[in-house]
């Protein structure tokens, strides 16, 4: 009789955490993420520590631009599975968001947390790309006296270009472009380009063409052979 009630109580609630879970899926296939939100605010409510609710939540924080609420989502997923890389790249991505919001005072305390979390996606996945950009542009980002880096933000780009030639190619061009060696940037562009037609390779060769080189003739037929 016990297990009875206990069954009756409990199956219902299971069904229903899995209906808003679903619902919240496909309202964020929709686009609907206010209603994607509502839905997996309701998962959590029966279970507190679903992992992908609080990871829906953290995007749609993110998407919001409310790096508060991500950081708390992402904290929580990686704190729950603290060997999934993508949590950590996600939890430290908000932090990096949220340190370009406040002081700069502020924004040097968070820089330490936030090089360890890219850190620990790169090392727990061999294969992770997207940690591995982060890096890249933190590295050239920070000014040298608190770790700014061109030779550490080069080491990740060759190992993009172990994993990925395109993505090689793109960080190559990325850091020549942000050191102004434009020249050197549009060969990197280039060799992205012949790889793969991808739509990143060309935006990025056209911006370089149309606003660092000023050379509008190049970016047109650039965009012509691009459509073509």
């Amino acid at each position: 009789m016990i297990r009875l009630v206990f069954l009756l109580f409990f199956i219902p609630t299971m069904l229903l955490s899995q209906t808003n879970f679903e619902k919240g899926v496909q309202f964020m296939g929709s686009g609907k993420t206010e209603l994607a939100r509502i839905a997996f605010e309701n998962v959590l409510k029966e279970n507190p520590s679903q992992i992908k609710s609080l990871e829906y939540l953290g995007d749609i924080a993110g998407q919001n631009k409310n790096w508060d609420k991500a950081i708390v989502y992402y904290k929580k997923i990686k704190q729950l599975q603290p060997n999934n890389a993508e949590y950590h790249y996600k939890y430290g991505g908000a932090l990096g968001m949220k340190a370009k919001t406040v002081n700069k005072f502020k924004a040097l305390g968070m820089i330490d947390e936030i090089k360890l979390s890219f850190e620990k996606a790169v090392a727990l996945d061999a294969k992770h790309k997207e940690s591995r950009w982060a890096l890249v542009m933190l590295y050239l980002e920070l000014p040298g006296i608190i770790g700014g880096s061109e030779t550490k933000a080069v080491a990740y780009s060759n190992e993009l270009m172990r994993l990925s030639p395109l993505e090689g190619y793109l960080s190559k061009g990325y850091i020549d472009e942000y050191f102004g060696r434009n020249k050197k940037a549009e060969i990197n562009y280039l060799k992205a380009l012949e790889i793969n037609n991808s739509k990143i390779a060309f935006q990025k060769l056209y911006n370089l063409y149309a606003y660092k080189l000023k050379n509008s003739e190049k970016a047109q037929q650039l965009k012509e052979q691009f459509e073509k």
